[in-house]
């Protein structure tokens, strides 16, 4: 192994060293960034995970792909930018898992406030009604109003029970639910059947549509992806060779790479920023 490939080994193995004494001997008060990172975790549903462990995680992972590139390539620039994709990646595959939940959550929403109005329509009363949905509900949304039931049994109070909702939920869909259910619980009488199946209608009209837009988009942004990966592999191929190798591990070489790393990664972020469909703002219930 070459000395620069030696060399940059170390570092990577130095700053992964470092992560980890971090992770674990760090113990000051959680930040707004920290809380951001636990609010991501539970979206995602990974109830093992915390924040010291996914710095961890991606110090591993960073490692991990930090020396195969550069085992692969014989660069320690490509090794350094290895590095720092494999740093990143569990985070942005714990946000996708989490961005694909919410999706699933909100296409159900639906259907559970249809479940609530049958409930309304069969004589029972709304808490009735919502505590019901944790066994009779959508599949997606039946370990959130288990958790809802079980706050309306200790406390019996439909107000906490729906604050619980709206903050275990932690969704804007969740949020105008919970004002509709406010809504009908302090007006009663016929309004209420007519508020929920006014609000499923919305809530299914915005879905189908987010559900449009997101299957013409799908294959632009597949076609980004591929265009930013691809540069990346034919570099790996190329540098299997040794005059290329040799090439790109020149001053010159060395500045070409790096600025095709911030151009791929400032024209994917761009993309997805382009992408990305207006969101939906939380209510204060």
């Amino acid at each position: 192994m070459s000395t620069p490939v030696g060399a940059a080994i170390g570092v990577l193995a130095g700053v992964a060293l470092v992560l980890l004494w971090r992770s674990v001997v760090d113990r000051r008060p959680v930040a707004s960034r920290e809380s951001r990172t636990v609010l991501m975790i539970r979206a995602a549903g990974i109830e093992w995970l915390t924040s010291g462990s996914l710095i961890a995680l991606s110090a591993a992972a960073a490692v991990l792909t930090g020396l195969f590139s550069a085992a692969m390539t014989g660069l320690p620039v490509v090794g350094l930018l290895g590095f720092c994709a494999g740093a990143c990646t569990p985070t942005l595959v714990i946000r996708r898992r989490a961005s694909r939940r919410a999706e699933l959550a909100r296409g159900a929403w639906p259907d559970a406030v249809d479940a609530l109005v049958s409930g309304v329509r069969a004589g029972m009363s709304l808490p009735e009604a919502m505590s019901g949905l944790a066994t009779a509900g959508p599949e997606a949304l039946r370990p959130l109003f288990s958790v809802v039931a079980l706050e309306y049994r200790a406390t019996g109070s439909f107000t906490a029970a729906l604050d619980r909702l709206s903050t275990t939920a932690s969704d804007p869909v969740a949020d105008r639910v919970v004002v509709a259910l406010r809504l009908s619980r302090e007006f009663g009488g016929t309004s209420v059947g007519e508020t929920l199946r006014t609000l499923s209608a919305m809530l299914r009209e915005d879905a189908r549509i987010r559900s449009e837009i997101h299957g013409r988009q799908s294959w632009t942004v597949s076609a980004a992806r591929l265009a930013v990966a691809a540069p990346w592999v034919t570099l790996v191929l190329l540098s299997t060779r040794g005059e290329a190798a040799q090439a790109y591990a020149s001053a010159s070489g060395v500045v070409i790479i790096v600025m095709a790393a911030v151009l791929s990664a400032a024209a994917y972020l761009l993309m997805l920023r382009i992408a990305r469909l207006p969101q939906l703002h939380r209510l204060a219930t």
